[in-house]
């Protein structure tokens, strides 16, 4: 069931980046065209060139902005390329006094912003300084050096922009190994909490089957050898068996915090754990369909642990509000139902976090235990507010 969640998570991540990467293609050829569509007709206006060239010449000044996604060091290249040859093959027209257009000049800006955000750090001084000079060069007077100011203060910008992308990209990737982690542990946890209470419940069973082997040549007559060296045989697995789930629990309660023999819950008392939670204010609404059956200590174990932890979260998330635990009996199955409301009116509702936030435990707990038992459980927000767990178990007599 992780598998599948972290599956589906990385499928949804994947395709919003797909879904971005296309609408930034679109937009970077969009802005293209349009330059390029205002380079072409502008560029008699600033340089001596002739009619069938335009197109050329307006396109080397244009077109490397379609690298700037991808290959911007490659973009820059050519747009300073087109940078050193445009100004010394083709003469200004009179009035104008700048090497470039503005069209050309805002790519090569664009180009050297995109180099600082993406490219090694070699690479980005590499262009700041070439970029520096190839203004200072041509731009006449000292406006050269003012530009070179301009271009720096751009380069410093975009190495702070860097840096801010990189630092949240490495919370964010901090952050989700972080919960990726605590997940883990909540499952290790639940696990090890399931094992040490089937450990109780097998521990008893085991232990009558010691007893009842150990007893039986005395309360049955007429035993004779073999019967009786088959009954110590069994008492004695029994009892190496019972040795070593308890070896195994040793290793699970190695903080120490629960006791060695620790009485579960089960059916019968359910009835206390509502009343329980009466008395601590909750309006809690019950109901029983069916005959109650027998079941076994595991899965009444369960029932008792998705009904105290469903009202727990309850309790937690939506103070206030109308709490409904619904048992369904069926010939096979059990069906546990806990749903409530939206928290009352000044009370801060949590509900809608509540499968993503219940204190690493609650939940993945929940269907951790179902799943241990042959069950299954889904939780839920409710279209009008509150939080609904539905468990369906089945019914395993012959306890």
């Amino acid at each position: 069931m992780g598998e599948v969640k972290e599956l589906a998570k990385s499928g949804v991540r994947t395709a919003g980046r797909l879904g971005r990467g296309r609408w930034s293609v679109i937009t970077v050829v969009t802005v293209t065209l349009i330059l390029y569509a205002i380079a072409w007709p502008t560029l008699p206006l600033t340089h001596d060139v002739s009619p069938p060239l335009l197109p050329l010449i307006s396109g080397m000044a244009v077109f490397p902005f379609l690298l700037v996604l991808v290959r911007p060091a490659l973009g820059w290249a050519v747009a300073a390329a087109a940078g050193l040859v445009i100004p010394i093959t083709f003469d200004l027209v009179p009035g104008y006094d700048y090497p470039w257009q503005v069209v050309h000049i805002m790519v090569m800006l664009a180009l050297v912003f995109a180099v600082a955000i993406r490219e090694e750090i070699r690479i980005v001084l590499v262009v700041w300084v070439s970029t520096v000079l190839l203004f200072a060069a041509f731009v006449p007077g000292s406006d050269g050096w003012g530009w070179g100011i301009g271009i720096s203060a751009l380069v410093v910008f975009g190495l702070l922009v860097r840096w801010l992308v990189i630092s949240r990209r490495q919370l964010a990737q901090q952050e989700e190994a972080s919960e990726l982690e605590r997940a883990r542990r909540a499952i290790l946890e639940e696990k090890a909490h399931i094992a040490r209470d089937l450990h109780d419940i097998v521990a008893h069973h085991m232990s009558m089957i010691v007893v009842q082997a150990q007893s039986a040549p005395y309360r049955l007559p007429d035993v004779n050898d073999d019967v009786r060296a088959e009954f110590d045989a069994l008492g004695a697995t029994a009892r190496e068996a019972l040795n070593e789930v308890r070896t195994l629990l040793g290793v699970l309660r190695s903080d120490g915090q629960l006791p060695e023999h620790e009485p579960q819950p089960d059916i019968d008392r359910i009835g206390e754990l509502f009343e329980s939670s009466r008395r601590a204010g909750m309006a809690l609404e019950t109901e029983t369909v069916g005959v109650p059956a027998p079941v076994s200590d595991g899965v009444g174990l369960t029932v008792y642990r998705i009904l105290q932890e469903s009202l727990a979260n309850a309790a937690r998330h939506a103070p206030g509000a109308r709490v409904s635990a619904r048992l369904q009996w069926e010939p096979a199955t059990v069906t546990v139902e806990v749903a409530n409301g939206p928290a009352s009116p000044g009370q801060v509702d949590t509900t809608v976090r509540q499968s993503d936030r219940s204190g690493g435990n609650g939940i993945l707990g929940m269907v951790e235990r179902a799943s241990v038992v042959g069950g299954q459980l889904v939780a839920h927000p409710r279209p009008g507010g509150g939080f609904e767990v539905r468990a369906v178990l089945p019914v395993l007599t012959g306890a």
